[in-house]
């Protein structure tokens, strides 16, 4: 049988029925991950002719998601891990820190062999044998999401019975000092040390967590979303990216905003459900659409760079939501086939029983 471990599974038991926002606040996230691949990786390296500056407007927009991104995904992650955390040594370090070690060992090869014939594509990958091996161990690749489970739940588990302060200090502390530069971070080292502080939070917080979803209301929508618009302002107009602490202020403004929000969209279903059931299932998603956009990438940069400015003023608006609609598709497309031809290996750590999701 094959251990299916990690997002794709259904929400983990002792969740109240509210964790239908925590699954749609997921699908959010892994939409904007896509987005945000899809804009700066190949919408922006088409050479548009169109004399207006949309191109440059969707580039501002993703930068505007990035205190909620992926904070918000280890808030929830975290959320999600704190029954598993609470189990014996034995049974985390084979399900969940092996588990994601195995799953992103898999896929940084994979990655690693696809990204090599699509060297156009502007993104980190290995091109040395020596530079696979620091990305299998101290610089993660695009893939770090995964290996920072790995590391966090190493981390929670370790110091469950320590003091939470005595915890999410340091890791508060860390992620000011890696957000204002104080630290080496090449690679993706970066969101490694920044989000941690998020993933603690979720795990720690969960009932606190909880309760603020499920007394969001309009009002506090209407705060939080003004709350984080005014810190992206402020912090732009200042230039205070790298002051020490903001960053991690604004990113902590923003996860109030999208547990708020995701909560108060399950009100509307016809959302809510197909944003929760994506939710469900981005582990597929998140392994897979880099490659698929490295061959898309391939195949459009050149003829849509080739396209008369009326052809590209058509398509220049909508082109990056398209994409990543395909790419989406595209990825989950890709997980069936290797389902169907039974490579569910490359999806879950090889074992002899089911246990359910983490992250």
């Amino acid at each position: 049988m094959i251990q299916q471990l990690s997002p794709t599974n259904p929400r983990p038991s002792g969740l109240s029925q509210r964790a239908e926002w925590a699954d749609a606040a997921k699908g959010a996230c892994i939409i904007l991950v896509v987005l945000w691949h899809v804009v700066v990786k190949d919408y922006l390296q088409i050479d548009w002719h169109i004399g207006v500056p949309v191109p440059g407007l969707w580039g501002t927009l993703g930068e505007q998601f990035l205190p909620l991104r992926m904070p918000l995904f280890f808030t929830i992650s975290g959320v999600f891990a704190a029954n598993a955390a609470q189990r014996p040594w034995r049974v985390v370090a084979r399900s969940r820190i092996a588990g994601f070690l195995y799953l992103y060992a898999v896929w940084l090869l994979i990655h690693t062999a696809i990204l090599a014939a699509a060297p156009q594509l502007p993104t980190d990958r290995a091109t040395s044998a020596l530079g696979l091996l620091e990305q299998l161990t101290i610089t993660p690749s695009n893939l770090w999401y995964l290996y920072a489970l790995a590391v966090y739940f190493t981390i929670a588990k370790a110091t469950r019975r320590a003091p939470r302060a005595l915890v999410l200090v340091p890791a508060a502390l860390l992620s000011a000092v890696a957000a204002a530069g104080l630290l080496d971070t090449p690679g993706n080292r970066a969101g490694l040390y920044q989000n941690l502080v998020f993933f603690l939070a979720g795990l720690y917080l969960r009932p606190q967590i909880q309760q603020w979803a499920a007394t969001a209301s309009r009002r506090r929508l209407a705060l939080t979303s003004g709350a984080y618009v005014l810190a992206l302002v402020a912090m732009a107009v200042a230039g205070a990216q790298q002051w020490f602490g903001v960053w991690t202020a604004v990113s902590v403004v923003a996860v109030a905003f999208g547990v708020t929000a995701a909560a108060r969209l399950a009100h509307w279903s016809a959302i809510s459900r197909p944003l929760a059931r994506l939710g469900r299932i981005t582990l597929p998603i998140y392994v897979v659409h880099m490659p698929v956009l490295a061959v898309l990438h391939r195949l459009l940069l050149v003829p849509v760079s080739g396209l008369g400015g009326s052809a590209q003023g058509l398509i220049v608006l909508g082109y990056p939501i398209l994409l990543t609609g395909l790419v989406i598709g595209l990825s989950l497309a890709v997980h069936r086939g290797l389902l169907a031809l039974r490579a569910g290996w490359l999806f879950a750590l090889p074992g002899p029983r089911r246990v359910e999701a983490a992250g």
